[in-house]
């Protein structure tokens, strides 16, 4: 790609934009370096990375870089022998974490990232050296004391040195015969020596080395005597940890050297990582989408925005090229847009072959180009005495020597600046040249001659961009298929010219001229109203969508909402038929076992028809109800009984409705709210089975015979304590005075729950656990009053 193209087409401030969201240096320098490829594989293998990248980001969150410094100069230095600086060291082991971090978030399981798997594993890492480095040197200027074991003993020497050095030095400050020598009672070094700040008078009075004086002179910075040996040895174990830490840093340096070539080979691959993230980031930032790429020489944008607008104002354009036809003209108005639009196919083809998304709408489509071809603006030349008709003439004998059938051509205002005759005749013959050799070209024009050229010229195809005349603002939509007008005379007319004028203008064009402006008007009128009601039919029919979708919603939640009640309510017939079911058993049980005392046959038959009529009036509970009224009752009263159509199911009204229209109500053991809607009135049912069912409960209650055990194994507290208050209220009827309640031994939660319940029956005089032969703990023996 060449560069003056790019330069036109603003892929530079693409760049730009691109280095922003690169972290670290070598990825912005990539950044600033890329360029298009005219390769497809290689295009293709661009988008690809990308789009993992912005997978990555997905599973990630974040950007995965580190940052990390370009250390190939110390590389470099270490190869030679040279040591590094504690600096450099850092700076390396950055780089070995860096490389460490990418290749664990980059080398995963995931299937969906072959190149960037495959790029993070060729990154070498050295984990070892990296953490000794990290662990010897603190800071750039700080090595630390575990660094070695010498420089350990070594520090630990100074300290000791250091501690009695301060200890003489503040005996001799604060002694009162050495004060009165002293200009300030402080301790203060010179040279890496200590010292005291002496009055120079007295001089002679504190013996000792002088290693500085004042600007004045009148202080002279003594070290004492007394410390000269100590200062000395304290000189020679600074010397000591210097050496040893030039031993470390050349020990490193001496390991990194080694690594120099693999640290390279990861610097390359780190930066390139960086590349394909900062792709993705600014991907994300404008709201781009990969593009389809074709050798087809095909372009189908769709809701294609300029990357360099404001988003906020930028107009979106569909726009197709390549396979009905390969020339498309634009035409409409200065400021309308015709510019931009072929900014916007140019860079966004740059963009995709640089291996950019696209700020485009998915599905967009674009070509493999061996070069992107524009002459855009206005580059006239002082120095070189060319007008702008010649600097445009320039440019497009460069393009047409360099075009071939898989470039794209782009031109603004083909054939301006000139005689608009001969202009207009040197752009057809132009556009018609590139036509035979079916190269992608575009050209923005105000010639009709142009006009009419494309639309008696297959191959060739019109568009225009729309201006809005009322408001004297261009709206920047595209319409291909359709010839632009200039507008010159209605935007005068709105700016003020005089009418007179405009007409006689009006007069000076010819017959067909004015023919085909209004042809072309009347047609733009005509393609706008369509698109109106277009756009109003797209509305009511996502309007239309909406409800039903809304619709649907409420359906299946009325008919989540009765399935869930109607297993409510068969969860609460179970339990009652159930507990009915194990009573039952356990009378006929009983029956059984006195069959021998004379209870007859007819009789055990009678009991077992009435628990089934029981059975069967609670299974009435859930039964679907018919032969009930359609309408909705406007109101209803408290206690009339109604038919829940959502549950299929009779109720009781227990209040009168809301002002929401809501009553409340009760179905069996289910108390909930429900709408006037969802109800419907139904007769209330006197149980015949019920009042026989209690009648033979009475009768049978009174030929029972006399039992003076009650077995409440295997049932649970409420059921046991419920069975044995029968059994009891049995036994006072026949007068008797000493029963017994079979519990078990289990876990004792029955023989617990029995005795306190019968610590708080009135009939109960006392009881006790079972003696040796009676059950032991199993049973309890109850004494009635």
């Amino acid at each position: 790609m060449r560069e003056k193209n790019l330069r036109v087409l603003e892929f530079p401030k693409i760049r730009e934009m691109l280095a922003e969201y690169a972290v670290t240096d070598t990825g912005k320098e990539k950044a600033r370096a890329l360029m298009p490829s005219g390769e497809a594989e290689t295009v293709r293998r661009w988008q690809a990375q990308t789009e993992e990248a912005m997978t990555v980001f997905a599973y990630a969150g974040a950007n995965p870089m580190a940052y990390f410094t370009d250390v190939r100069p110390y590389l470099r230095l270490a190869e030679i022998g040279s040591t590094l600086s504690p600096k450099a060291l850092l700076d390396v082991a950055e780089t070995y974490k860096a490389s460490r971090i990418v290749r664990a978030a980059l080398v995963t399981e995931r299937e969906d990232t072959p190149y960037l798997t495959e790029l993070g594993s060729r990154l070498t890492t050295n984990r070892n050296l990296e953490e000794e480095i990290f662990n010897a040197i603190l800071s750039e200027e700080e090595i630390a004391d575990r660094a070695s074991a010498e420089l350990y003993e070594i520090r630990r020497h100074i300290r000791l040195v250091n501690e009695r050095v301060r200890d003489k030095l503040n005996a001799i400050v604060r002694s009162s015969e050495t004060q009165k020598y002293l200009q300030d009672a402080i301790v203060t070094m010179r040279n890496g020596r200590y010292v005291v700040p002496v009055k120079a008078e007295c001089r002679q009075s504190v013996p000792g080395i002088v290693h500085d004086q004042s600007a004045t002179g009148s202080t002279l910075f003594i070290e004492p005597m007394a410390l000269v040996e100590a200062g000395n040895e304290l000189k020679q174990w600074s010397l000591k940890e210097r050496q040893e830490i030039d031993r470390i840093l050349a020990e490193f340096t001496a390991r990194v050297a080694p690594d120099a070539p693999m640290l390279r080979v990861n610097l390359d691959i780190l930066g390139e990582a960086d590349l394909i993230f900062a792709k993705a980031a600014l991907a994300r930032a404008m709201h781009a989408a990969p593009p389809k790429i074709n050798e087809r020489g095909s372009v189908n944008l769709i809701r294609a925005r300029h990357p360099l607008i404001d988003p906020d104002k930028v107009v979106p354009s569909d726009l197709w090229l390549g396979e009905d036809f390969t020339t498309l003209i634009v035409t409409g108005p200065n400021t309308g847009g015709k510019t931009v639009t072929l900014k916007t196919v140019g860079l966004l083809a740059l963009m995709a072959q640089a291996g950019l998304q696209i700020p485009a709408a998915f599905g967009s489509e674009l070509a493999i180009f061996d070069e992107v071809f524009a002459d855009i603006g206005d580059e006239q030349s002082i120095e070189q005495s060319l007008s702008t008709f010649s600097s445009h003439m320039t440019n497009i004998v460069a393009i047409l020597a360099g075009v071939t059938e898989n470039s794209l051509a782009l031109f603004d205002e083909l054939g301006a600046g000139t005689d608009p005759t001969e202009g207009a005749a040197l752009a057809m013959s132009i556009l018609e040249h590139l036509l035979e050799r079916k190269v992608r070209t575009m050209a923005t024009t105000h010639y009709s001659e142009l006009k009419m050229f494309a639309l008696s010229t297959p191959g060739v195809e019109n568009a225009s961009v729309e201006f809005n005349v009322e408001t004297l603002r261009p709206t920047y939509r595209l319409s291909i298929g359709v010839p632009g007008k200039s507008n010159a005379f209605e935007i005068s007319r709105k700016l003020g010219l005089p009418e007179f004028l405009i007409e006689n203008a009006g007069k000076r064009l010819s017959q067909d001229e004015v023919r085909f402006e209004d042809v072309i008007a009347n047609a733009e009128y005509h393609r706008q109203v369509a698109q109106k009601e277009r756009a109003l039919a797209e509305q009511a029919a996502l309007e239309t969508t909406r409800l039903r979708d809304e619709a649907d919603r409420l359906r299946r939640e009325m008919e989540n909402r009765r399935a869930a009640e109607l297993k409510k309510a068969r969860e609460e017939a179970r339990k009652v038929l159930q507990k009915a079911q194990r009573q039952s058993e356990q009378m006929i049980s009983e029956l059984k076992k006195i069959r021998t005392e004379g209870v007859k046959e007819h009789e055990l038959h009678a009991l077992r028809k009435q628990m089934q009529d029981a059975i069967d009036e609670n299974s009435d509970v859930v039964r679907p109800v018919e032969n009930v009224p359609e309408q909705a009752p406007q109101d209803v009263n408290v206690g009339d009984t109604v038919l829940l159509t959502t549950l299929g199911m009779k109720a009781t009204v227990l209040s009168k409705p809301d002002h929401k229209g809501e009553v409340a109500v009760q179905a069996g053991a289910i108390k909930t709210k429900a709408h006037l809607s969802q109800l419907r009135m139904a007769k209330p049912e006197v149980s015949e089975k019920k009042k026989k069912a209690v009648a033979s409960g009475k009768v049978s209650m009174s030929m029972r015979p006399v039992e003076t055990e009650c077995d409440v194994r295997g049932m649970n507290l409420e059921e046991a304590l419920h069975c044995v208050d029968m059994f009891l209220d049995g036994a006072i009827i026949n007068k008797l005075k000493v029963v017994t309640v079979i519990h078990g031994k289990g876990t004792g939660i029955l023989r617990a729950g029995v005795h306190k319940h019968l610590k708080q029956n009135p009939a109960v005089q006392e009881f006790r656990l079972g003696r040796y032969g009676e059950g032991e703990d199993g049973v309890t023996i109850v004494t009635l009053k």
